[in-house]
């Protein structure tokens, strides 16, 4: 049987990473072509590795690795909502960069997804059992030795609104800090001025997009990361009937579930996605997309968005080859930009983070920063990130630490730009891509 050869396309991109150094194996990239292409049809398009107990979509379970699974379940247990036997059901997964480990060999965050289904016999009922979930999440997990809690995203606006002097518009989130979310009230005022309270079980009444952060300690490899848990709440009526508490039942196509036994509440819940969700998730990506190469340029978050639009719509020829992009050395540079935010977050006023773990994370991106460069560039970056662990080891005025991260972020942003768009660019088809982003915004 003869081997197979890498079709035209595919040729045409491999000659793009050997001009750009990118190193693309080609026999890496027929088996992953190869496995995609073999892949079931929709209707079997769920996956489970018996072994491990995690599943997910068929071709995100390609780029998913086992081998921090222990690790991401650890964190996990910190940040999962827990099941109440005939009222609550959750299934748990990794997303973002984490369920792409075995491509992202330097991730940003640790991100999770949890559906939450409630069943209760109104709508009403069921935002706010989600109001309270949320809040017993939120102050049971302030703070501990390995982790500190951050921000809350549950509720939108009702109308337009003033908030320490700045406006925010009707419909948007609402962030809650540690302290806003003790007292379980907002004090804002409405647009002339009057003052407005609002309360934690008045948000909850229209919970919008939900979402936990916190800052979780590794004591062990002394690191830290950014951990968040983003909810899809529904409502099942005592009908069966499942309704989104925020309007829209998300998909499926980025997610890995970290418990085999949570298997039935998602069938339960997958099949009330909305056939044309492929359709609308593509949709939103590219959304996401056209804003980091135009508004908001950030060539690396565009890559990210653009693998799971290319892997998802057909385009593999260029999701093989910004698979083996996100290996590059130089890609450890958007772990670091991600970790100094880690690291500011932690140096606030009454944290519970060990300085040992601040020092030997900042001794970690010195070190992962004089690995990926050299020149000029590694020169002003350690610089920079020298000057934040003096600062750190001094325990000085987090104000200072902050304006000295923003200055090292500002850096290292620059650098992973250029990095990503050298080489989006170099290859005709993804250039040609981004053109045609850029003309729909």
């Amino acid at each position: 049987m003869s081997s197979p050869t890498p079709s035209e396309d595919l040729a045409r991109i491999l000659a793009s990473a050997r001009r750009l150094g990118v190193e693309l194996n080609e026999a890496d990239a027929l088996q992953w072509l190869a496995a995609v292409a073999a892949s079931p049809g929709d209707e079997d398009d769920i996956v489970l590795d018996v072994k491990s107990g995690v599943f997910g979509h068929r071709v995100t379970m390609l780029d998913f690795s086992v081998e921090d699974l222990a690790h991401f379940r650890k964190i996990g247990r910190l940040v999962e909502f827990s099941d109440i036997p005939g009222k609550v059901e959750t299934a748990l997964a990794l997303s973002g960069s984490a369920a792409q480990s075995k491509i992202q060999t330097y991730p940003g965050d640790a991100d999770y997804f949890e559906r939450v289904n409630i069943l209760a016999p109104t709508r009403s009922e069921a935002c706010r059992i989600l109001g309270e979930l949320i809040r017993e999440k939120a102050l049971s997990t302030l703070a501990g030795p390995s982790y500190k809690l951050i921000e809350v995203k549950m509720g939108s606006y009702q109308q337009n609104v003033l908030r320490g002097g700045k406006q925010l518009p009707q419909g948007s989130p609402i962030s809650w800090n540690t302290e806003e979310v003790g007292l379980g009230v907002l004090e804002l005022q409405d647009e002339k001025g009057s003052p407005l309270l609002l309360t934690w079980e008045q948000a909850a009444q229209d919970p919008g997009w939900c979402k936990l952060d916190w800052v979780v300690a590794d004591l062990v490899r002394k690191q830290l990361v950014n951990a968040s848990n983003m909810l899809d709440a529904t409502w099942e009526a005592p009908d069966g009937k499942i309704t989104p508490l925020d309007g829209y039942l998300d998909p499926y196509f980025q997610e890995v579930y970290l418990e085999a036994e949570s298997i039935p509440v998602f069938t339960k819940l997958a099949k009330q996605v909305d056939g044309n969700a492929l359709d609308h998730y593509v949709e939103q990506l590219e959304k996401e997309a056209r804003k980091y190469v135009t508004k908001d340029p950030n060539y690396g978050k565009a890559a990210k968005r653009m693998y799971n639009i290319f892997r998802l719509t057909g385009r593999y020829e260029e999701a093989a080859f910004l698979r083996e992009l996100f290996d590059e050395p130089a890609t450890v540079l958007y772990q670091v930009w991600s970790l100094i935010r880690t690291i500011d977050d932690c140096f606030k006023p009454g944290t519970t983070f060990e300085m040992d773990s601040l020092l030997g994370q900042t001794d970690h991106l010195i070190v992962n920063v004089t690995q990926a460069l050299e020149g000029e560039q590694e020169q002003e970056i350690v610089r920079e990130l020298l000057q934040l662990r003096d600062i750190l080891s001094r325990e000085e005025d987090p104000d200072h630490l902050s304006t000295r991260a923003e200055a090292a972020r500002a850096e290292l942003i620059n650098l992973v730009n250029n990095f990503y768009y050298e080489r989006l660019t170099g290859v005709p088809t993804i250039k040609e891509y981004m053109v045609g982003l850029g003309a729909k915004s």
